[in-house]
């Protein structure tokens, strides 16, 4: 199992915990694990270095503050890994300009930015998203018959992991097995959380405004009042109904994937009570949950040696599986070889 997450922002959110990250934790138990904190991504758009390597370490003392365990996972910061982008020019070489310049959103972000705010790493990044998956599939000296690389995703990276699979076959075709193709996977227990404030709209650091968003590490005032401030619907029943009390299902939801509790038991819960003391219930579930890992978070940040500790051994476990992939692509695209 591979995933990763970029360092865009100083805190992760309720959407990325219960759409991704916490089911990275129950991962570990049935998976072997290699988790990233994609920093190679995040600098397709103009960034603040200083802001960088600080998301970075926050990104990383996050997962681990939510229970992503270094000795069970491979955690580790993508550039520490130099055979990403390696494989990416590779892939890079295999990839034809209209597929890549047909990729939805590389599309959606250049109509946005204009052509002289866009990058040529936006218009190639899902390529290497592609090597940050292969680098980790079993080789055909690991069984790969019989083992499979999942990638966790949503829909908007479906036509992300359909290329990477494209890409596999194409260079087994050319220069022989050497990727197993990998697959999507949807994570039992996974949300679909969408804005507070605009509830047909995902929650989104780069779409939503902040009342939109709770943060993983805010500080419980700020938590309470967005959850009171949350769009709901006309009426006053607690209701799941995507269609007419889209702002209402949004919150359960919410609720439901933080408790554990069944929708249609948390409908009966508060039936006749309205609103109020349903967000107000909710808001101290969010600040329950959260409380806590922000707590642990800044504890790992107070200890930069041992967070970056952490990290350093995290980078050397991938290098060492990402080396064994990357010892026999060179081979077989014909590269020298390397003394040792």
């Amino acid at each position: 199992m591979l995933s990763g997450i970029q360092p865009t922002a100083d805190s992760f959110h309720l959407g990325n915990y219960l759409g991704a990250l916490r089911q990275w934790v129950a991962m570990q138990e049935t998976h072997q694990t290699f988790y990233c904190v994609v920093d190679l991504h995040a600098i397709t758009v103009r960034h603040d270095p200083a802001a960088l390597r600080r998301r970075t370490k926050i990104a990383a003392a996050q997962l681990l503050a939510m229970g992503v365990d270094p000795e069970r996972a491979t955690l580790f910061v993508q550039s520490q890994v130099p055979e990403h982008a390696e494989l990416g020019w590779i892939l890079g070489c295999l990839t034809g300009f209209g597929e890549a310049g047909r990729m939805t959103q590389f599309k959606d972000k250049s109509a946005k930015q204009g052509t002289a705010g866009t990058t040529v790493g936006l218009f190639t990044y899902p390529v290497l998203q592609a090597a940050d998956i292969l680098l980790y599939t079993p080789g055909p000296g690991e069984g790969a018959a019989g083992r499979v690389l999942r990638v966790p995703v949503g829909e908007d990276q479906r036509q992300h992991l359909e290329l990477t699979r494209t890409l596999a076959q194409r260079f087994n075709q050319r220069f022989g097995e050497t990727f197993a193709i990998p697959e999507a996977y949807i994570p039992e227990g996974a949300a679909k959380i969408t804005d507070l404030q605009e509830p047909t709209a995902k929650m989104s650091k780069s779409a939503s405004s902040p009342q939109g968003i709770i943060d993983v590490l805010e500080e419980p005032g700020p938590m309470r009042k967005k959850i009171m401030r949350a769009v709901t619907d006309t009426g006053t029943e607690v209701r799941y109904d995507e269609e007419n009390k889209a702002g209402i299902t949004n919150l359960l939801r919410i609720y439901s994937a933080l408790s554990g509790t069944a929708v249609p038991e948390l409908e009966q819960r508060y039936a006749g009570s309205g609103y109020g003391q349903f967000k107000k219930d909710l808001a101290q579930l969010v600040v329950d949950t959260f409380t806590p890992i922000r707590e642990r978070t800044h504890k790992l940040l107070a200890d930069e040696d041992r967070l970056d500790r952490i990290l350093a051994d995290g980078a050397a476990r991938a290098r060492e599986a990402a080396e064994r992939t990357m010892e026999v692509v060179r081979d077989r695209v014909g590269f020298v070889g390397r003394d040792h």
